[in-house]
Order: C-alpha cells, then structure tokens, then sequence
C-alpha cells in the first residue's frame, strides 16, 4: 500500500509538472505571438504609409479661383490636380440655351441645372470624355463648335453651353469636379 501511494503521489506530482509547463508554454507561445504581431506591424506600417499622399499633393487637391476679375460671356481656366478647369461666366443667352435644350436631344441626358451651382457660373474639368484631348472654346477667338460650347479638335466632339456632349465621338458629359462658393466671388475646387 505504501508503495501504491506513493506513485499515486508521484503521478500527481507528475501531473503537477505537467500543467506548470503547459502553462508557462502557453505564456511563452503568447507572447512570442505578442512580438511576432508588433514586430510585423512595425515592418508594415511604413509600406503602408508610403501609399498616402505627399504633402505637396495634398496641397493640391484643392484650389481656390477670384471670379471677380471674370467678366460676363468671358472664360478662364484654372489648374486643379494637373487638370485644366474651365471656369465661364455664361451670358443670360448661353443659359437660356442650355436651359431650354430637350433632354431627349442629349447622348449624356443632364439638365443643366445639375451642372451649375450657382449661376451664372458654369465649372468642368477640360477634358474631353472620348480620348483626353482639352476643348477649345475658353478664348474668344476659339472655334465653339455648333452649339456655341467647346470643341474638342481631335476627333470633332462638340459641346453646349453647360458643356454637355451635343454630337461627336464623347461619350458623356464634360466632367463638373467638386467645387463650393467659399465667398459670392470666390471658388474652392476639390
């Protein structure tokens, strides 16, 4: 009998052992997991960090345009993320033309009362929808195509007043960026 308790004991003992090793590797596996996670995340964050923007192309995500000096029927372009933006100071004629244009006669259906914000400001990015190519129609002396908007040269698109794609290869709309009124004169694009 003696002996039999004393294995028992030992068995217990054994068994003590064994749980105070199990448990000191499952310490031991959790933290090597702990530093294994923070290390990695160490190594990773600055690759992922590279993929944010630059400071100097934050800076131009936005920009401001003055549309004081603009006169009426006059056009100015503003750059805005290496885009050219055309801003118009449409005449009451060009709105009215946009205006009374029927939805039906347009490739890329939008009354021109989506595309302006305030009137009679009109604002669109400047390249052309069907391959890139920037309009003409911001100088006076620029061809305006058929329906007194912009004409794109390279593959004869043409657009209206509110910069809506009239007849031509284009497939949609001159594009409107974001843009706000931050004053009665004064622009924020993007």
């Amino acid at each position: 009998m003696i002996e039999a308790s004393a294995i028992r004991r030992g068995d217990a003992l054994v068994t003590q052992e064994a749980s105070a090793d199990r448990t000191r590797r499952d310490f031991l596996t959790l933290v090597t997991g702990a530093f294994v996670a923070v290390g990695t995340g160490a190594i990773t964050w600055p690759f992922i960090d590279s993929a944010n923007p630059a400071r100097d192309v934050l800076a131009l995500s936005s920009t401001e345009a003055d549309l004081a000096p603009i006169e009426v029927g006059q056009a100015v372009t503003v750059v805005w993320r290496g885009r050219p933006v055309f801003i118009r100071h449409r005449t009451a004629k060009e709105i009215d033309e946009a205006r009374q244009t029927p939805l039906a006669d347009l490739k890329d259906p939008e009354p021109d009362q989506r595309r302006v914000i305030k009137d009679p400001w009109l604002v669109m990015v400047g390249i052309c929808t069907h391959l890139g190519c920037v309009p003409l129609g911001q100088k006076s002396t620029d061809a305006k195509g058929e329906y007194g908007g912009w004409f794109c040269p390279c593959h004869g698109s043409h657009y209206d007043t509110s910069g809506r794609i009239r007849k031509g290869p284009a497939p949609k709309n001159l594009v409107v960026p974001p843009y706000a009124f931050i004053s009665d004169t004064r622009i924020r694009i993007g």
